[in-house]
């Protein structure tokens, strides 16, 4: 994630892999999260409620609210849509890391601890984490040299 530059991160990876889609979303979602975009909008309820007067005629005063502001909202749910989708698979990506580091530990630390291993299994269960047998000495699914027979790997099956 990259920064904001007023310390908050945007959603956007600093990978060249963003599609232009995303890279437009993440302008929009900057833009209409902020306090010019509301007071656009406030704006522009103040012009139309004086309209009345040049078209003369309830229902094609209201139609020309209702219009514009179905389209608003309709492209903004789809903006919203997208940022909510990245910001989601950016947590469960970085959540998936902690929980793969919290077992590596608890591994380790737990080679005498019953409960910490029974811990630690529930953990794994709970993330996702796979085991894969390994044969002493090598590598673990998570880069680490094995010394037990155990090697991790996330699985992001059903996210």
């Amino acid at each position: 994630m990259r920064s904001r530059g007023n310390g908050y991160p945007t959603l956007l990876a600093a990978s060249s892999r963003t599609s232009f889609f995303d890279r437009f979303a993440e302008r929009a979602a900057r833009v209409t999260g902020g306090a010019m975009f509301f007071s656009a909008c406030v704006l522009l309820v103040v012009i139309w409620a004086p309209s009345y007067f040049v078209f003369q005629d309830l229902n094609t005063w209201q139609l020309v609210i209702n219009t514009a502001t179905t389209i608003i909202t309709f492209l903004l749910v789809a903006l919203l849509q997208n940022s909510q989708r990245r910001t989601e698979e950016a947590v469960n990506q970085k959540l998936d890391a902690l929980a793969d580091g919290l077992a590596d530990l608890m591994h380790h630390l737990g080679k005498d601890d019953p409960e910490l291993r029974k811990d630690m299994k529930d953990l794994r269960s709970a993330v996702g984490i796979e085991h894969i047998a390994t044969h002493e000495g090598h590598a673990h699914g998570n880069g680490h040299p094995g010394t037990a027979a155990v090697g991790d790997s996330l699985s992001s099956a059903g996210r």
